[in-house]
């Protein structure tokens, strides 16, 4: 939802009325409105290939939401949709196409998914993170993952202060998914729980899963907050030297904010995606990759102690960072609806 929430938050500065389609069990419910946007709901749910039931259930449903989208769209005027992917994208880009409105589809990752690649033909834009092979063309624009304001707006000092990082003090932030990454949760508190960073400070969002863990761990060791969520990563980010996390979407909130890091894939995700995300940071000389199988507490206190003690080195990799950055791609995607309309 954090693409989706900043284009969202791009059209209405240009005087455009947004709002949302997504489902009651999923995080827009509760995102959207909080953000400020009406949002309505389908009943649909994700196709389930390992198990045809499932899979054929799904199936149903989404057919059945084509036409609840459309009635949606036509209660809310719309002019034209975006679809992020998804299989709420999927019945409501359709019912799009039918009704004869301009399709804009944006890709986060560095594949198309399986709902962009059925729509991406009947689309008038292909919005994409990242070049793919046999992707080109009119139809596929580059922009980049949109990003969130607070990324963009952040003020160092006063998140510095918010987490009561001293004044001169490196700080390395460590966080994960929604729910944490637990490979890297248990991996930090062992390399400095027990004794504390030696000369800088961690900022470490464990995700909920993981907390009271975590926290019993770590206690009241100094130069040392542990959070278990923040609503953005701008002020974090903002605060910190270095960052040790996975590599999803966040690595554009990584660029966007300048910041060199330590990358550790989720060796799941769909497609190999973080492999290929991290891949992008490493190549441009802002990251280092560590292999998820490879993490260890002596491994983390080598890698983090090293490139803290080298704030040249650090610079560098932010220099590469800001270099690859694609801060405006929220107004530029927001820009490409606005001109099919």
């Amino acid at each position: 939802m954090v693409p989706a929430l900043a284009v969202a938050d791009a059209l209405s500065e240009s005087g455009a009325s947004v709002s949302f389609i997504g489902t009651r069990e999923r995080a827009e419910a509760e995102l959207v409105p909080a953000a400020g946007y009406e949002i309505d709901f389908l009943d649909v749910r994700g196709l389930d290939r390992r198990n045809p039931l499932k899979a054929a259930v799904a199936a149903g449903k989404a057919a059945a939401a084509v036409r609840v989208a459309g009635r949606l769209l036509s209660r809310r005027g719309a002019e034209a949709v975006m679809g992020g992917g998804g299989y709420v994208a999927g019945p409501t880009g359709l019912a799009a196409v039918r009704r004869g409105l301009p399709l804009v589809l944006t890709e986060a990752d560095s594949h198309l998914g399986l709902t962009n690649r059925i729509l991406a033909r009947r689309a008038r834009r292909v919005c994409l993170a990242f070049e793919i092979a046999d992707r080109e063309g009119d139809r596929y624009l580059i922009t980049g993952r949109p990003v969130p304001k607070a990324v963009l707006e952040a003020d160092r000092d006063e998140a510095r202060a918010s987490f009561g990082i001293e004044d001169g003090v490196a700080c390395l932030l460590v966080f994960g998914g929604s729910l944490g990454a637990r490979s890297i949760n248990e991996a930090v508190a062992e390399a400095f729980a027990a004794v504390g960073p030696r000369g800088f400070h961690v900022l470490q969002i464990s995700g909920s899963r993981d907390y009271a863990e975590i926290r019993r761990r770590v206690g009241d060791v100094p130069q040392y907050t542990l959070l278990e969520y923040l609503p953005d990563l701008g002020d974090a980010l903002a605060a910190a030297d270095l960052v040790l996390a996975r590599a999803g979407g966040s690595v554009f909130e990584l660029t966007a904010a300048g910041r060199p890091a330590i990358l550790v894939p989720y060796p799941y995700a769909s497609a190999n995606h973080q492999y290929e995300n991290a891949r992008w940071m490493l190549d441009a000389g802002a990251a280092i990759v560590i292999d998820d199988a490879e993490l260890s507490a002596e491994r983390i206190r080598t890698e983090v102690s090293s490139l803290i003690a080298d704030p040249d080195r650090l610079g560098q990799m932010a220099a590469a960072a800001r270099a690859i950055a694609k801060p405006d791609a929220a107004e530029r995607i927001a820009a490409e609806i606005l001109s099919h309309v």
